[in-house]
């Protein structure tokens, strides 16, 4: 019947729809009024067509709905740990993710009673152990088990390896390889202020690094590697949802150079950097949109953030928020009923090429001039995503970029001095480090450092 219905208009053209916007402009000249570039140098058109694009993309045919709602706890204590990730799952998380600082836990009373069957599991260790991570896998037997294995991720965070490059490569492949799975920490770039298109070519340039270590291995590989692509995910929502196509785009279209068998997981969580202290509880409207753009973007799994993360201890208040903020999204929005909706915007297509394509002449870029390790080494990397940040900084200062209630509609009587349980700003520690390392910040924290001084 829809068929036969269209069937009676005749088609029109991307040229004829601009011919009829250009009459309405009344002399007005088409590209100044209506077209607006992104800071990824992307020009935003007010229509889209059939027309603009080259060849329609074939993504996952996975349903939306798949995705896991995630808790994230950071373990000091194996048994309180335990009892946390219980009780998350209790109340509707599909996925845990453990950030573990310390050697010291006991992973049988961690993961005591939780069903590695129908719950995925994450583990952020906060060092490099074959030991700990052999320990892991011997108890959930490495089903739904991913390991953060990311040396090279350190490396960029931290401006040091863990011991150092030799040794830390060597345990890299020892631990891979047992786990099935690495982790590429592209949430960094994007916290510390890189572009869509510079975060999209760091992470694939990022993985090519372990991909090239991986293949010289002379090992004998039968499984499956898990690649986890840890994301953040920003305010600018269809811009987000097609930094996520593209990336699988990428990925897949890098996986193919290799023989060994990969596949792409992508963990999203929503930005730090647009996060405020003051009028925090706006933070619950920005991550609502954050975790819709990774739905929509067929991100695997999400972990929400908690709307006073930027100031309060983890409460049991905020978390229920934020985990409710997705059961809402998955189980209340029609989400769970609608095969990739994004799929067919012209639009949004059209971005994930745009995004792809631009990455990927910086991928290559990176890599004929040695590669991603040898880039960050010579400080290039961190240059150009400190370029990126104090443009967008200075987009923030002028009032161009707005994050409401600091920079736009702020309540001037709100005081916050008295209610910070942690620091909310980056904090400097004097060390010797190899490489410069890359800074997460966020974009309202000078402004708040005043505010606070004169409460």
């Amino acid at each position: 019947m829809s068929n036969s219905l269209f069937n009676e208009f005749e088609p029109v053209s991307a040229k004829q729809w601009k011919q009829i916007i250009q009459f309405d402009l009344k002399g007005a000249d088409y590209n100044d009024a209506l077209v607006w570039t992104s800071s990824e140098g992307i020009k935003v058109k007010p229509f889209y067509h059939s027309d603009d694009l080259n060849t329609p993309l074939k993504l996952s045919e996975t349903p939306i709905s798949s995705f896991k709602i995630c808790e994230t706890l950071t373990v000091f204590n194996a048994k309180k740990a335990n009892a946390s990730a219980l009780l998350a799952v209790k109340k509707g998380a599909e996925s845990i993710r453990f950030i573990i600082p310390s050697k010291d836990i006991d992973f049988k009373k961690l993961l005591a009673n939780i069903n590695f069957k129908t719950i995925t599991l994450y583990f952020e260790l906060q060092f490099l152990s074959e030991d700990s991570i052999k320990s892991i896998c011997a108890i959930t037997s490495k089903v739904n088990t991913f390991i953060n294995i990311d040396i090279i991720g350190h490396l960029a965070k931290t401006g040091n390896w863990y011991s150092n490059l030799n040794d830390d490569f060597s345990k890299f492949k020892t631990c891979t390889l047992y786990s099935n799975s690495l982790t590429i920490n592209a949430s960094l770039y994007q916290n510390a202020g890189a572009n869509m298109v510079q975060q999209l070519a760091y992470a694939i340039a990022h993985v090519n690094e372990y991909f090239n270590a991986i293949e010289t291995t002379h090992t004998s590989i039968s499984s499956q590697i898990n690649i986890v692509f840890n994301v953040a995910i920003g305010t600018n929502y269809f811009f987000e949802i097609a930094k996520l196509r593209a990336l699988r785009v990428l990925f897949n279209t890098l996986k193919k150079e290799y023989s060994t068998d990969y596949k792409c997981i992508i963990f999203a969580t929503p930005s730090t950097r647009n996060k405020a202290l003051y009028a925090y509880n706006t933070n619950m409207l920005r991550t609502t949109t954050e975790c819709m753009s990774a739905v929509l973007g067929s991100a695997d799994t999400i972990s929400n953030l908690p709307y006073d993360t930027v100031f309060n201890k983890p409460n049991d208040f905020a978390c229920r928020i934020a985990r409710n903020q997705l059961l809402i999204l998955k189980h209340e929005s029609y989400f769970d009923v609608v095969k990739n909706p994004s799929d067919g915007s012209y639009y949004i297509e059209s971005l994930t090429q745009q995004l792809a394509n631009k990455a990927l002449d910086i991928f290559k870029d990176i890599e004929t001039n040695g590669g991603f390790l040898k880039q960050l080494k010579s400080g290039t990397i961190q240059r150009k995503i400190k370029e990126s940040a104090t443009k967008e900084q200075e987009q923030f200062n002028a009032g161009n970029k707005v994050i409401l209630g600091s920079n736009k509609h702020p309540n001037t009587s709100e005081t916050m001095k008295s209610n910070l349980e942690i620091y909310p700003f980056v904090k400097t520690k004097k060390r010797k480090t190899l490489i410069e390392p890359i800074i997460e910040k966020r974009l309202t924290e000078h402004l708040e450092q005043k505010r606070l001084k004169t409460e």
